[in-house]
């Protein structure tokens, strides 16, 4: 194949990857608009709305392989498809956060507690994701430690405010029925709060994968 035509093809890859992060980004934004106004109707359709993205997801990774097996890239362009090929895995792991996100406004009894800063800390993470984006479309690793370092103190973060929600069951003294119902809504505030971490996870996934694909450089893959 000649040169040009190979680059198209992985220029190709590129915008691809690079409009399902897109759309991924904003799927997650709706999950966070969600869970900030407690809209069930909104949340539930990004809860149910996930099939298109895995189909996206496959084919995308699909054309990974077909580069790999066909044209057999060396040097930078192979970095370059590892590293696109890693992405999409975790765009789609993003997307099934993102629809988990969902769910539990969907799955809420009550706002037992109200003053968490929960959307705070998911805004946090769709902008390490869209940070993460960008220095992959641009090929540009100067961007990749500052998510990584960002990523650090939104794990601090989310740290304190799940020990905020611990604390609080362990303050109250509730009856059996309310026992229930707070149990359920610290297992749910718990789990929207892990998520979330595992989000910027998988954004500092993104700059490490960039990273490496712009400057060979494994620093922040783990």
């Amino acid at each position: 194949m000649a040169r040009d035509e190979f680059q198209r093809e992985l220029d190709a890859l590129r915008d691809e990857v690079v409009r399902l992060g897109e759309v991924v980004s904003t799927r997650l934004r709706k999950s966070i608009t969600a869970l900030d106004s407690h809209d069930v109707s909104v949340a539930a359709r990004i809860a149910d709305a996930d099939s298109e993205i895995n189909e996206r997801y496959l084919d995308l990774e699909q054309d990974c392989i077909d580069l790999f097996a066909l044209q057999q890239p060396v040097a930078g362009d192979l970095r370059f498809v590892a590293a696109s090929f890693k992405i999409l895995t975790d765009l789609e792991r993003i997307a099934d956060l993102a629809a988990n996100l969902a769910a539990y406004v969907v799955g809420a009894e009550d706002e037992v507690f109200p003053d968490l800063g929960l959307t705070d800390l998911a805004t946090t993470a769709v902008g390490m994701l869209d940070d993460a984006l960008a220095a992959y479309e641009d090929g540009d690793p100067t961007r990749c430690s500052a998510i990584a370092d960002r990523d650090d103190d939104l794990d601090g973060r989310c740290e304190r405010v799940a020990q905020q929600v611990i604390r609080y069951l362990v303050d109250r003294d509730p009856d059996a029925d309310e026992l229930e119902l707070l149990l359920t809504e610290v297992t749910r505030v718990l789990l929207t709060i892990r998520d979330i971490e595992r989000i910027g996870d998988h954004a500092v996934n993104i700059a490490a994968r960039t990273l490496y694909m712009a400057e060979n450089d494994d620093a922040l893959i783990y």
